[in-house]
C-alpha cells in the first residue's frame, strides 16, 4: 500500500498544495505551527473520513473560504484509487472513490491502512480509558467494516438509551421502549466486545517480542482487555442496574466503558511505571500495530509519525528508525539532526514554512 500523490484545495493552511510522495520515506521538516501536522492530517483523513485531532470538517476548511478539497492517488496490490472530498461549511462532506460518490463514509475504510504516531499517543497509558478505546476502535474500525457497523449502531442506541433514561419521568411508557432498546444493545455490545477480546489477543502475540527487543529482554509486557461486562452477562447487569442508570440518568454499564491495562513484569504501570516504561510500551504498542495490520490486510499500512522522534531517546529513536523503513513512511519533525545521525534513509524531504511546501530532495 502506498499513497502515490495529494492535492489540497483550501484546506486548514493551504490555499493550493499538491504533492507526490515517495514509496519509502518522506519528510517533512521546518519550524512548529507552519503546517506540517495539516499534510499528515489530510492525509489520514482521505483514509479514514475522521480528523486524528478530532476536528470538525468545518474547521479544516480555510478560514477565508466556504470550501475545500483532498485528492488522494493510492495504489494498493498493483491497483490504483482516486479518492475525492469535498468539505463544506454548512453541509455533510462529499466522498468519492474512483469518480463514484458513496453514501456511507464506511464504504471508504479499507482501501488505506493507517498506523498514525503522535507524542499525544505517548500518553496513552496513563490518560483516561476513553483514549485506549479510541485507540481499539480506530484500529478495529480500519479492519473489519463489521466492526465499525456494530460499533456505530451501539454508539446511537447508548445515545437515544440515555435521553430515554432523562425524559422517562415525564413519560412512562418509554420503560417499554428500553426493554426494546436493552435487547438491541446486548446484540451489538456483545459483538464489540467478542472483537475486542481477539484483537488484544493476537496484539499479545507480537508486541511481547517487540518489547522483549526493545528493552534488551530485561522486560515482559502483557495487554490486558478489562472488559466492563462479560458478553453472557450484559443483559442480566442491564436489567439489574436498571434503576441506578435512572437515577443516575446515563447507562453504567456495557463496553463503552471497557479498558486496557499494560502489565509490564506483571506490573501495571498505567499506575505504577515510570514514564520511560509507559513511552516503551507506547512505542511497542504502535510498532505492533504495523505488524498485525500487515499480518491481517497482506499489506502493509501507511506510517504517519507526527513528530515524535523528539519525544524519544536515542535508543528508542534508533529501534524506531530500523523497524519501519519496509513501510511508507510520512514524518514530521523540526530538523533533520535526528535523522541523519541515524542515518535514516532520507528518499523525499520537504522545508514546510508558513503554508509553503519546498522540495529539497
Amino acid at each position: 500500500m502506498v499513497i502515490k500523490s495529494m492535492s489540497l484545495q483550501n484546506y486548514r493552511n493551504y490555499k493550493t498544495l499538491n504533492l507526490n510522495f515517495d514509496p519509502n520515506t518522506n519528510i517533512f521538516y521546518g519550524d512548529n505551527a507552519q503546517g506540517k501536522t495539516n499534510i499528515l492530517e489530510a492525509v489520514y483523513v482521505s483514509g479514514t473520513t475522521k480528523s486524528h485531532r478530532g476536528s470538525k470538517d468545518r474547521e479544516m476548511i480555510h478560514f477565508s473560504e466556504e470550501e475545500a478539497h483532498i485528492r488522494t492517488l493510492v495504489e494498493k496490490k498493483g491497483i490504483e484509487h482516486k479518492i475525492d472530498m469535498h468539505f463544506r461549511k454548512n453541509k455533510n462532506k462529499g466522498i468519492a472513490i474512483d469518480g463514484i460518490p458513496i453514501k456511507k463514509a464506511s464504504e471508504l475504510f479499507g482501501i488505506i491502512h493507517f498506523v498514525f504516531f503522535s507524542p499525544e499517543d505517548l500518553c496513552i497509558i496513563k490518560n483516561g480509558p476513553s483514549e485506549r478505546r479510541r485507540f481499539l476502535d480506530i484500529e478495529l474500525c480500519q479492519l473489519d467494516k463489521v466492526y465499525l457497523h456494530h460499533l456505530s449502531s451501539y454508539h446511537k442506541l447508548i445515545l437515544q438509551r440515555n435521553k430515554i433514561l432523562k425524559d422517562i419521568y415525564f413519560r412512562s411508557d418509554y420503560r417499554e421502549v428500553l426493554d426494546i432498546i436493552d435487547v438491541q444493545l446486548v446484540t451489538y455490545g456483545t459483538e464489540i466486545i467478542k472483537k475486542r477480546r481477539n484483537f488484544i489477543k493476537q496484539l499479545n502475540q507480537i508486541i511481547q517480542t517487540i518489547h522483549g527487543n526493545l528493552c534488551g529482554g530485561q522486560e515482559q509486557i502483557l495487554l490486558e482487555y478489562e472488559a466492563n461486562i462479560q458478553e453472557d452477562s450484559f443483559a442480566e447487569l442491564l436489567s439489574k442496574y436498571r434503576e441506578r442508570d435512572l437515577r443516575q440518568k446515563t447507562t453504567t454499564v456495557g463496553p463503552h466503558r471497557d479498558d486496557l491495562s499494560f502489565l509490564v513484569n506483571e506490573i501495571d504501570i498505567r499506575r505504577y511505571g515510570s514514564q520511560g516504561q509507559q513511552r516503551t510500551a507506547a512505542l511497542s504498542l504502535k510498532l505492533s500495530e504495523i505488524e498485525l495490520v500487515s499480518d491481517l490486510t497482506g499489506d502493509t499500512p501507511v506510517l504517519l509519525l507526527d513528530d515524535v522522534l523528539s519525544e524519544l531517546d536515542n535508543n528508542r529513536q534508533n529501534y524506531l528508525l530500523n523497524n519501519i523503513q519496509h513501510v511508507q513512511t510520512m514524518l514530521t519533525c523540526t530538523g533533520l539532526d535526528d535523522l541523519i545521525n541515524h542515518r535514516f534513509a532520507l528518499n523525499k524531504v520537504y522545508r514546510v514554512a508558513d503554508g509553503m511546501v519546498v522540495i529539497e530532495s
